[in-house]
């Protein structure tokens, strides 16, 4: 099912992925109204990177995801809501557990009310690959156990059992996509690729990093945005938890060595225990399984693999390289 023609509500437009999404459904066609984090300095985030004929087509809407009223306001007239707007850094979710809780349950909850409310066609709730925690088996299905590790990873299990008790309770046509650990251009230097590419790319050779033997399941925003799509026309996805991965495990040290080797330098990482997660908080293996978003969505991951993963590094690299694009990060600084 199409919703070429219906307007979609994007929330977290202003963000990494918010911001790569919006884009793409705007060279498709779609009729997009995006939700930015309304701030003074009336910044759009990501968007006002985006080309002028990008925004000339977009409608921008400035709230908070934790203002119901404001939330409602946003999603009258709308067809289709992305929700995507959360809290998503772990180490920060240690310090200030409470905003995570009313940005990421909360502000679900806003959105399906207002979804119920409303008559929305369809709400699509972003997930992550946190909330299984430490893989008890691999690949990770979505019928693993969930783990709440981390308070962000705990308040993303709320926010998707909040999800779906609407569409269970209320047959709110809900869709959960449960994406691995995402990575491509625009990325906060939070996360770890960025976090190591920034750092090489000021010129640094020896690194700081937080563990080096964790395993991930790396996932460019390319394939993330068409698992967005593809579950937001997806016929068969009401009430259904769907992972978006690429099926193909790598540790964070390898990876280090691999942008390494993608931005022709040698490399040293030195392990900083401030970028280390408390021992039982560290989420050791993340291996997804894809297998139902290929059957349901017809969804497959175009960066595949290793070589896959080399080819998506290799485009985040350049793009990070970019001079006035690294000027915005601080790559001196740890992020939390």
């Amino acid at each position: 099912m199409s919703h070429k023609k219906s307007k979609i509500l994007v929330t977290g437009a202003d963000g990494f992925i918010g911001s790569h999404l919006v884009e793409e459904l705007i060279r498709q066609g779609y009729k997009v109204k995006a939700f930015v984090y309304y701030n003074s300095f009336n910044s759009w985030g990501w968007l006002d990177s985006s080309p002028e004929e990008i925004k000339n087509e977009l409608e921008v809407f400035a709230g908070d995801i934790r203002d119901p009223y404001g939330v409602k306001e946003a999603m009258k007239g709308c067809d289709v809501v992305l929700h995507l707007a959360s809290l998503i850094a772990i180490p920060y979710s240690y310090h200030s557990p409470d905003t995570y809780i009313d940005t990421n349950i909360k502000g679900t909850l806003n959105v399906l009310q207002a979804a119920r409310e409303l008559g929305i066609k369809k709400v699509v709730h972003t997930s992550t690959s946190e909330v299984y925690g430490t893989a008890q088996y691999v690949p990770i299905d979505e019928n693993h156990p969930l783990a709440g590790q981390s308070p962000y990873s705990a308040s993303k299990i709320g926010a998707d059992q909040m999800a779906l008790s609407f569409y269970r309770s209320f047959e709110t046509p809900v869709s959960i996509i449960r994406p691995f650990n995402t990575y491509g251009p625009r990325q906060s230097a939070r996360a770890v690729i960025p976090t190591i590419i920034t750092q090489l790319a000021a010129g640094k050779r020896s690194i700081k990093l937080g563990s080096l033997h964790p395993t991930r399941d790396f996932n460019y925003v390319k394939d993330t945005v068409a698992g967005f799509i593809s579950i937001m026309n997806g016929t068969y996805a009401l009430g259904e938890v769907i992972n978006i991965g690429s099926n193909f495990e790598v540790s964070i040290g390898e990876t280090a060595k691999l942008i390494a080797e993608v931005m022709g330098v040698n490399v040293e990482i030195e392990t900083e225990d401030v970028r280390l997660r408390p021992e039982k908080s560290e989420v050791e293996r993340l291996w997804a399984e894809n297998r139902k978003a290929k059957e349901l969505l017809g969804w497959e991951p175009q960066f595949s693999g290793k070589e896959g993963l080399k080819r998506g590094l290799k485009e985040t690299v350049e793009w990070f390289s970019n001079k006035h694009n690294l000027n915005r990060y601080k790559a001196d600084v740890y992020n939390i």
